[in-house]
């Protein structure tokens, strides 16, 4: 059985909304990273990802996003412990007004807001980070 994790990709004023993950996470910790987390079980629900990247920006960061989002990509990977996991990500934007800062600092280590560029220049950005940022230019590409 699968983990599914979502993620949302904020793209204001030529930059991306990113995190470094806090060194207490077991997963990537002190890596730069998307917002996001893992999808909790709820039985029968509708729009579960969507309101869980809305629910993982808020609880992470303190920011509110638009209802509406655009799929951009998803994958699977492996958790040391052995767990399957699927990592959805979204396209999202900020409703008004909101500022990212760090709400959790058990998961939040610092918030930035880079460059595509800057990003794939850092040295703690994983490949699977830049992969994300490179499709969410295409998505964007093709929604203009």
């Amino acid at each position: 059985m699968f983990h599914v994790n979502v993620e949302g990709a904020v793209f204001r004023d030529g930059k991306w909304l990113v995190i470094e993950r806090s060194k207490k996470e077991g997963h990537a910790g002190g890596l730069l990273s998307l917002v996001g987390g893992t999808v909790d079980q709820e039985g029968f629900s509708a729009n579960i990802l969507e309101r869980t990247v809305q629910r993982e920006m808020f609880e992470e960061v303190g920011v509110k996003v638009k209802d509406e989002m655009i799929y951009v990509r998803n994958t699977s990977f492996i958790l040391d412990d052995g767990s399957e996991v699927i990592d959805i990500v979204y396209l999202c934007e900020l409703l008004d007004g909101e500022e990212a800062f760090i709400k959790s600092p058990d998961e939040v280590e610092a918030v930035y807001w880079l460059t595509s560029e800057e990003i794939i220049g850092h040295p703690d950005a994983p490949v699977w980070l830049i992969d994300s940022i490179k499709a969410a230019e295409a998505v964007m590409k093709v929604k203009a």
